[in-house]
Parts: C-alpha cells; sequence; structure tokens
C-alpha cells in the first residue's frame, strides 16, 4: 500500500510539472517519474545482507554477501524506465556459492515468469538485453548459507 501511494504521488509531481512542455519533454517527465517509481521495488540498502555499489543508474553496480540461513528475496538492480540513458543492454557477471539451502539468482521482466539466471555453485555471464518497462535482478534465498559476487556494467 505505502508503494503504491507513493507511486501516485510521484506521478502527480510529474503530471503538475508538465504544463508547457513540449512533446519530448513531456516523455523525459514521464520516464522518470516511471523510474522513480521503479526505484521503490529494490531492496534498500540497509535491509541488503550484503554490499552494494551503485553503478550509473539503478541497473548497474556491483554486489558481495555473504549469507547464512537466510530465507527471503533481494531486488538488487533494476527499475522501470521506458527509455534507459544508458541503453538497453546490459553486462552481468554473477558468481554464486551454495554451501547449504537454496539460491536462485534471477531477472524479472513485467509480468513475465523469472528467469533464473544461476541456482547452483558457479559463475554466470551474459549480455541481456532489457524490453521496455520493469526489469529485476534479484536473488531468491530459502535457507541459504554461501556467498554471491555480482556486477553489472
Amino acid at each position: 500500500m505505502k508503494k503504491i501511494f507513493l507511486s501516485l504521488i510521484l506521478i502527480l509531481i510529474g503530471v503538475s510539472t508538465l504544463s508547457g512542455c513540449t512533446k519530448d519533454e513531456i516523455l523525459n517527465h514521464y520516464n522518470n517519474v516511471v523510474q522513480s517509481a521503479g526505484s521503490i521495488e529494490l531492496t534498500g540498502k540497509l535491509s541488503l545482507q550484503g554490499k552494494k555499489e551503485k553503478g550509473i543508474d539503478d541497473y548497474t553496480g556491483s554486489y558481495q554477501a555473504d549469507y547464512e540461513n537466510f530465507s527471503d528475496t533481494e531486488y538488487l538492480f533494476g527499475g522501470t524506465s521506458i527509455k534507459r540513458e544508458a541503453g538497453k543492454d546490459i553486462s552481468v557477471t554473477c558468481t554464486l556459492e551454495v554451501l547449504s539451502g537454496t539460491a536462485k539468482v534471477f531477472w524479472i521482466s513485467g509480468a513475465d515468469e523469472a528467469v533464473t539466471l544461476l541456482e547452483t555453485t558457479g559463475t554466470y555471464s551474459d549480455t541481456i538485453t532489457l524490453p521496455d518497462g520493469g526489469n529485476y535482478i534479484g536473488i531468491e534465498c530459502e535457507d541459504f548459507t554461501g556467498k554471491i559476487e555480482m556486477n553489472i556494467e
């Protein structure tokens, strides 16, 4: 409920600033509002189990964590940009070490089912082309003890 309320406030603020703007300016304002609303979904820095360094935007950066019997989902990178300034491609490199429990590194786009990038001890490295709209990369854990190192550029 809090996220919906905050999103509506951001949209209202964005709409109120649009008077007298060109079509491109309106689209840029709208994209900024949508991006701001999308960052609400990311797990807050204080709630993360590890250390996150932000890159050029919410879609990029690095994350390192040691987990011990952790059961939850962390949304690490992403957003809801309609037109991402840095382009649609991101390079994802992730190393996962599973000592016990389960962990699944995933990418979710819009209303689609989450795509599992890595769920066993190993390394994942690939370039992902993000479609317009919501895109998030995270980790879903159940009684997970282990490590993750992730870098997205």
